[in-house]
């Protein structure tokens, strides 16, 4: 710690001082200081430590998993946490990832490229311990599960430490859930002022967007089409919800208690929704599944169908990550075009 010399010391107590002070500033951590939840991780010993030795615990997955230190070799899988790992310019700590839903985003590609892919899905557990990581990041419960690469509890025995996407699990998820999980991964790696900084981002563009929309009286009735010809397969109490309602509309399955949900053709005729958002991804190509909604004899009246008014959304913006801001602005322009001419 630096203390202010005054000038009647004596040379023996000024020397002491600057010892001191030497030692103090060896042991400052040059990436800021741990406050609240990380408080709880504290070393047993009472000298003050950098804040790259204070271990980190955080409750993920139902675990409360410590991370001793930042971890330098990661995997990531899915791509909405990839984005997240790549914006808070973690490429070097990173020695794969896997599982594109589609083009990275183009401010992230020269980072991405310096990234080994594993795999087009997942890894098999024998190809990610190749690459022998410390860390393991999961954007889906699917990551660590049968078809993944292994628990999370498996992996800890192993020696590799990991996290799971928070708000990619949980019922109801909003775009806070989304910056509590950035704020996470920033302290696990120990840079929670380029989390912070990134959340500020986010959330500067965000409000241009719903400011631009202004206060809405009567919110647009929206359906989510994901997939499904004889059935649709749909957002429910989900994420997509919660960006619709920012967007000033109302999913008009957000009253179905999971994230999402197969419905009927029906049940979406009767709920008479004045827009569609066509998730692009899959099989089936974006044009091949408006050309489907266009020509189902079922949707011929509703509104949405009548006017045409199809809103396409990447199933990248669709998912927890950094591109909130890309996705509730594609859903407001699709929504109220003209409050953004």
């Amino acid at each position: 710690m630096k203390r202010v010399l005054q000038g009647f010391w004596i040379g023996a107590v000024m020397a002491l001082v600057l010892i001191v002070s030497a030692c103090g500033s060896a042991a400052t951590s040059t990436t800021g200081s741990q406050t609240g939840t990380e408080q709880a991780a504290k070393t047993e010993t009472t000298i003050e430590q950098p804040v790259d030795n204070k271990p980190v615990t955080i409750t993920t997955n139902g675990i409360e998993m410590t991370y001793p230190e930042a971890p330098k070799r990661a995997v990531t899988l899915n791509q909405h946490v990839t984005e997240i790992m790549l914006a808070l310019g973690l490429a070097d700590k990173m020695v794969g990832t896997a599982y594109l839903d589609d083009q990275i985003l183009p401010e992230l590609k020269e980072a991405y490229d310096k990234v080994p892919v594993l795999a087009d899905k997942y890894p098999n557990k024998e190809v990610l311990m190749a690459a022998n990581p410390d860390f393991v990041y999961s954007g889906w419960k699917s990551g660590f599960g049968d078809k993944g690469v292994g628990s999370m509890e498996d992996l800890d025995k192993a020696g590799i430490k990991s996290y799971l996407q928070e708000s990619s699990n949980k019922p109801g998820p909003t775009v806070v859930d989304v910056f509590a999980d950035i704020q996470n991964i920033g302290k696990i790696f120990r840079v929670e002022d380029k989390a912070n900084e990134l959340i500020g981002k986010m959330k500067q563009e965000m409000d241009q967007t719903v400011s631009k929309i202004g206060s809405v009286d009567k919110p647009l009735q929206v359906f989510v089409y994901d997939s499904g010809e004889d059935n649709p397969f749909t957002a429910a109490n989900n994420y997509m919800t919660s960006l619709i309602k920012m967007a000033g509309g109302k999913n008009v399955f957000d009253d179905i208690q999971k994230g999402w949900a197969e419905v009927s053709w029906e049940e979406v005729v009767n709920r008479k929704p004045d827009v569609i958002v066509v998730v692009d991804y899959g099989d089936k190509t974006v044009d091949q599944k408006k050309n489907l909604l266009l020509t189902k004899r079922e949707l011929a009246d509703i509104p949405a169908i009548q006017n045409k008014r199809l809103i396409v959304l990447p199933l990248s913006a669709a998912s927890e990550g950094v591109r909130a801001p890309i996705a509730l602005k594609i859903l407001a322009e699709g929504l109220y075009p003209d409050k953004f001419k």
